[in-house]
């Protein structure tokens, strides 16, 4: 197993891991530009506050969370570092783009077919913030991420997903992604990833634990990935659903493909607080630990189970190792 790349540096093993996590979403035209809003951004203070939140998710038995902010959600790893200072939880820092869509205009105006033209500069970003690190911070990138919303996979997404597979291909580093579970779009995104020459056992479909549809997941883990059971506490798919999905997989015995996880944010300034805690009131770091995997316990899952799902399975991924 190789070493895992962390933003304190490398590590030799992981841990209990929560593959699919956010220390900060930031806005930063809007927080350049009205820096009074509410919600605003100050850096020690967040980095703080942050820093507290991963020390008990530390006390609760987590060691590592993967940071899946990538460009286009608000990545700022200067400040990751401050709470990284201030915490004994391993943060994994990941490269790659999130659009549903269109890309940003840097990269939507140039490259092949573009207005004018040039190369595609994709890859080469992803694979300098692995091999050289995160602009000038030295934090080397542990994962890449690619995403697909319900429009499917776009021309836009299609060139992210394209240069994922090509900086994958160039360094090792494993892929996850934003999957849309409703359309199924998990399938397309293995399609395009294996015909990109992607060994689809160094990739994760994330949010798959939106679905309920067992033949779906399945499917997926026949196809070689491992599949994130990673919203736990956003309600849209009800809590009893999400644990019952997963408890039937280990029953069907797919616990070795399993990754859990919550998809929160430490802070975002995308979404009001307060209206986050009234409709989804355990979207937080310690749902699994808290409520989660005693829930799991009891519709029969195994602490060998459970192992696997929060132990093996992230080492396997992210240090490449059998």
């Amino acid at each position: 197993m190789s070493p895992v790349q962390t933003v304190r540096g490398p590590v030799a093993d992981p841990g209990a891991t929560l593959m699919h996590e956010h220390v900060f979403g930031l806005s930063p035209e809007i927080l350049w530009n009205w820096p009074d809003i509410p919600e605003g951004w100050d850096l020690e203070e967040r980095a703080r506050e942050a820093a507290g939140k991963l020390n008990e998710l530390k006390a609760a038995g987590i060691d590592t969370i993967v940071d899946l902010t990538v460009v286009g959600l608000g990545r700022y790893v200067p400040a990751v570092q401050r709470v990284a200072e201030q915490t004994d939880v391993h943060i994994v820092a990941a490269t790659g783009l999130y659009t549903y869509d269109a890309l940003p205009p840097y990269f939507g105006n140039r490259g092949p077919g573009t207005l004018f033209g040039g190369p595609d500069r994709l890859a080469e970003f992803f694979v300098r913030d692995i091999t050289d690190g995160i602009g000038r911070t030295g934090v080397r990138a542990g994962m890449l991420k690619c995403a697909t919303g319900r429009q499917g996979i776009t021309p836009g997404v299609e060139r992210v997903m394209r240069a994922v597979a090509e900086a994958h291909r160039a360094t090792g580093v494993p892929i996850t992604t934003h999957s849309e579970s409703a359309t199924r779009n998990g399938l397309d995104q293995q399609k395009l990833l294996a015909a990109e020459g992607v060994d689809l056992d160094r990739v994760v479909i994330g949010h798959a634990g939106d679905s309920t549809d067992l033949a779906y997941l399945e499917e997926l883990i026949a196809n070689g990935s491992y599949i994130g059971m990673d919203r736990f506490g956003i309600e849209f798919t009800s809590f009893e659903d999400r644990v019952a999905t997963v408890a039937a997989l280990c029953e069907r015995g797919h616990a070795g493909r399993m990754v859990l996880s919550h998809d929160s944010y430490c802070f975002n300034d995308r979404f009001d607080p307060e209206v986050v805690r009234r409709r989804h009131p355990n979207y937080h770091l310690l749902h699994v630990s808290r409520d989660v995997l005693p829930a799991l316990r009891e519709r029969g899952v195994t602490e060998e189970q459970i192992h696997r799902m929060l132990v093996d399975n992230p080492r396997r991924i992210l240090g490449g190792g059998s």
